[in-house]
């Protein structure tokens, strides 16, 4: 730099200044340019595989399989008609895998019959059995409970204490090798192993610079989770029957402990903030541990653990983790409804009216369009509000609407597969949309051969 420059005395310096910006901006923006590979989650990490099943049904866990779905019943698992029929909406909803309490001798009886009730509706979706204190006890008491259940959770801070803990344990794992069943390794904060946080926590005290008390649980997570499935593989278990688990309810310990853990082992790992709580709060902080983790290829499979409302339903949770996995792009369940947030330009409701009803048409459609209409799930619908953003965001979807905002001419253009194809008008706009789409799904998604065409009356120009 120029003495001129220094003392800010000509102007060289604003001259500089320009330069320096120029470059700045010349560098950021090659270093900014990503190519294809760059958009995206990184690699997922490499972990081994575990199926579970259930008579003709797999679900793959770990290796390169998708990230599975999964949740939880809240009934009494003795009481079989209502278990049955959580089970069967959930599994309907899209989980993939269905956890259930086995915590009573009652409940472990019931087991059976609400195998039996769900293969008779054809309802093949693997059951988890939950266990907790007595596993070992009901699982020996009722061999048709360890037969028809698919998994055991399995949490090693409550199988008993002492020596109890260390054949309560084996105990389990006969069991699990016996019938040829994968267990999850599943730690919680809330009851952890105490004889080992305590074990840990000593030696921290004598380190000459201790660590916070909360790096020493974490710590003690991830070495009750791995310590346990190694004792489970050294007890006859193969390790490609194994998954791990350490919930906590805090998003940063969440993301520390899951971090360490997929350094630290190979086994597939399973996803899920614990106690995240109800509505928006449970929402939020489940998406921002989950995805994060996510996007760093760590986790294969996942379960979000909210709180229903009062009455509310069970299957709310199902449908927010396929929604973080599809906004991340691992996963497609079904077509994405864009739509703007709305502001002053756009005119009355009626655009926030349309993206709702045609989010309720999809929805109820998609039982039969997955059938009938591979890769359905991908598509991309946008409805907008007005000229700023509408034409450009309908573009990019698979078809899209702009709508007129205020003041604006009273026409809708439509855009199909980034193409104006037909503007609407008049009082039938939702109805004459919502056709579109309809046809627009027949003609793109119908397979080779099948004779789908588009419906009477509804031909594209």
């Amino acid at each position: 730099m120029t003495q001129a420059a220094r003392s800010g005395g000509t102007g060289e310096m604003d001259q500089l200044v320009q330069i320096q910006a120029r470059q700045a901006t010349s560098s950021d923006l090659a270093q900014s340019v990503c190519s294809h590979e760059d958009a995206g989650p990184m690699p997922r990490r490499q972990t081994r595989r575990l199926e579970v099943r259930w008579g003709s049904r797999c679900v793959a866990i770990g290796g390169a399989s998708p990230v599975a779905v999964q949740s939880m019943t809240n009934t009494d698992t003795a009481d079989i008609d209502a278990t049955a029929e959580q089970v069967a909406d959930l599994a309907a909803a899209g989980s993939e895998l269905v956890r259930i309490t086995v915590n009573t001798l009652e409940a472990a009886r019931a087991v059976p019959a609400i195998r039996e009730r769900l293969d008779a509706r054809q309802q093949n979706v693997p059951l988890i059995g939950d266990f907790h204190y007595n596993g070992h006890r009901l699982l020996t008491q009722v061999p048709d409970c360890a037969r028809a259940l698919s998994k055991y959770r399995i949490n090693p801070g409550n199988v008993g204490a002492g020596a109890r803990r260390d054949d309560n344990f084996a105990q389990l794992i006969e069991i699990a090798c016996r019938y040829e069943k994968p267990i999850r390794v599943g730690v919680n904060w809330g009851s952890l192993d105490q004889d080992l946080l305590a074990l840990l926590m000593d030696a921290n005290s004598r380190l000459p610079q201790p660590q916070e008390a909360a790096a020493v649980l974490r710590e003690a997570l991830v070495r009750s989770a791995i310590d346990s499935a190694n004792r489970a593989v050294e007890l006859g278990l193969p390790p490609n029957r194994i998954c791990l688990s350490a919930k906590v309810s805090g998003v940063q310990d969440l993301v520390a402990v899951y971090r360490e853990l997929a350094q630290r082992c190979d086994y597939p790992l399973h996803l899920g903030l614990t106690e995240a709580g109800m509505g928006s709060k449970g929402i939020v902080s489940s998406t921002a541990a989950l995805a994060i983790l996510l996007q760093q290829g760590i986790g294969d499979t996942i379960r979000v653990s909210l709180t229903p409302d009062p009455g509310g339903s069970r299957t709310r949770e199902v449908q927010v983790a396929q929604e973080i996995l599809q906004s991340l792009g691992l996963r497609a369940f079904m077509p994405l409804v864009a739509a703007c947030p709305g502001c002053g330009r756009t005119t009355s409701t009626f655009f926030q009216e349309l993206a709702a009803k045609i989010q309720a048409y999809l929805s109820a459609q998609m039982p039969v369009w997955r059938v009938r209409f591979p890769g359905v799930e991908t598509m991309k619908v946008a409805v907008m509000g007005c000229v700023v953003n509408g034409p450009g965001e309908s573009r990019h979807a698979d078809i899209g609407i702009s709508l007129p905002g205020t003041g604006e001419s009273p026409v809708a253009p439509v855009y199909i597969d980034g193409q104006h194809a037909v503007t609407l008008k008049g009082e039938g706009i939702a109805e004459q949309f919502q056709a579109l789409v309809d046809q627009y799904v027949q003609r793109r998604y119908a397979p080779a051969g099948s004779g789908a065409s588009p419906m009477p009356g509804h031909e594209l120009i």
